[in-house]
């Protein structure tokens, strides 16, 4: 067993790793790639069964109500993966946690191909989500041991953007692969990349004390900061505050809907438009393209407005009712005929969610203390996957019923507004919750 190399003097040359003081080698830039890649491999392998729903539906006779149970399997999974994914991580390290990850949902992601069912479907979906819930807190806390404290909303920043990048690429690459040798080639295809990302990813990762490349400049640099609290809260302790609840309801709210996006919007753009599977992918890149824009541009105008004397409250909640409002011209989304029109207004919705998104994401690290985030982030995602389970189960049966795709995007158009309403009843005025010892 290694034991951890010591930050050495920094007056001093760093001889064994041949790199000077004042000289920091940049391995921590090399970790954080490998964090988008995955990013970018978990969301195409979950995204292209949207994709290829009409294919899937045609080849396999499935109904609305068996691909929404396939959704819901999915879904059920997601929340414990992402519950308890990141506590399995903290004891097994991320070296290690990772790549059990990244190998479970990748040969989840190629037993697509094997599966005919309604059932099998199902079976291998629960195990896709299941690992890839374990995706971002392996993400998080490798970017907690690589980088000091100034520089982790950066890395966090660029491996996150690998879920626009994989939502980007899935129906650019998925429907030419379809076409050409057919959607068991797509899953074993797509599924493979996590494969081979999981080789390069046994090689380049160790403990930043441990990694040979690491110079001492740089292994000073990231131990540069004092530690961080590491004391795991209860989550009964986190349950007795309404700020927790806040972020959980805003979650559970709001979450389902970018799910409803991810995985029927394609088949609503075949079904209203009679796009076929080649024909979904420039639509389909301009919705995502959008979305990196209000990501963005949503955290950007709380921070505008705060820099401008706003409380914290009030920029954040303007935020997030600004947001709100840009959702609700999506409910007639359903009734304009032009097919460029309806995708501007489901990329004007798609975009809008991410600026809520990430001043609700902010809402925890604002009234919540560093050691308490990430357990509190967990609580949410599960609740967010399970309002996708409900919403997945109920879009089945009104399509199954009605085919009609109204009443689901007017769901969609007012459920920011009720989850900011919900979020500011819980905490009106975002005060720091005050943990017991």
């Amino acid at each position: 067993m290694k034991l951890p190399r010591p930050v050495p003097d920094q007056t001093s040359p760093d001889v064994s790793h041949g790199s000077p003081k004042g000289k920091p080698s940049r391995v921590r830039w090399r970790i954080c790639a490998m964090l988008f890649f995955a990013t970018t491999i978990n969301y195409i392998d979950r995204q292209i069964l949207g994709i290829l729903k009409p294919e899937l539906t045609r080849d396999l006779g499935w109904s609305e109500i068996d691909y929404s149970n396939v959704i819901f399997a999915f879904q059920l999974a997601y929340a414990g993966g992402y519950l308890f994914g990141g506590r399995l991580i903290d004891r097994i390290g991320v070296r290690l946690g990772y790549a059990a990850a990244v190998a479970g949902w990748s040969l989840a992601a190629m037993a697509h191909a094997a599966v005919r069912s309604v059932a099998g479907f199902g079976v291998v979906r629960f195990a896709l989500g299941l690992t890839e819930g374990g995706n971002f807190p392996a993400a998080v806390k490798a970017v907690s041991e690589w980088f000091p404290r100034r520089e982790r909303a950066l890395a966090t920043g660029i491996f996150n953007s690998g879920s626009s990048v994989g939502a980007l690429v899935t129906p650019l690459v998925v429907p030419w692969i379809t076409v050409r040798y057919g959607w068991s080639v797509a899953f074993l295809a797509t599924g493979a990349l996590g494969l081979v990302w999981l080789i390069a990813w046994w090689w380049i990762y160790a403990a930043p004390e441990e990694h040979p490349k690491v110079s001492a400049a740089e292994l000073a640099l990231i131990r540069s900061e004092p530690s961080e609290p590491t004391a795991r809260v209860p989550w009964g302790e986190l349950l007795r505050h309404r700020q927790t609840w806040a972020f959980i309801a805003g979650m559970f709210i709001a979450a389902p809907v970018w799910w409803f996006w991810l995985f029927w919007v394609p088949d609503f753009l075949h079904k209203s438009h009679g796009l076929n599977l080649l024909q979904l992918g420039p639509p389909l890149v301009v919705i995502y393209l959008m979305t990196d824009f209000g990501s963005i541009g949503g955290g950007w105008l709380s921070s505008h407005l705060i820099g401008r004397g706003w409380t914290v409250n009030a920029a954040r909640k303007t935020a997030m009712l600004a947001c709100a409002l840009c959702v609700v011209p999506v409910i007639i989304a359903p009734v304009v005929s032009d097919l460029w029109a309806a995708t501007l207004l489901i990329g004007l919705a798609a975009s809008a969610h991410q600026g809520f998104a990430a001043n609700l994401f902010t809402l925890v690290s604002d009234t919540a203390p560093r050691h308490a985030v990430s357990s509190i982030v967990g609580l949410g995602g599960a609740a967010g996957a399970i309002g996708g389970m409900l919403v997945a189960k109920v879009t089945g049966y009104v399509l199954e019923w009605t085919g009609d795709f109204r009443p689901l995007f007017a769901a969609a158009a007012g459920a920011y507004l009720v989850a900011l309403l919900v979020i500011h009843l819980l905490s009106p005025r975002l005060t720091p919750m005050k943990l017991s010892s």
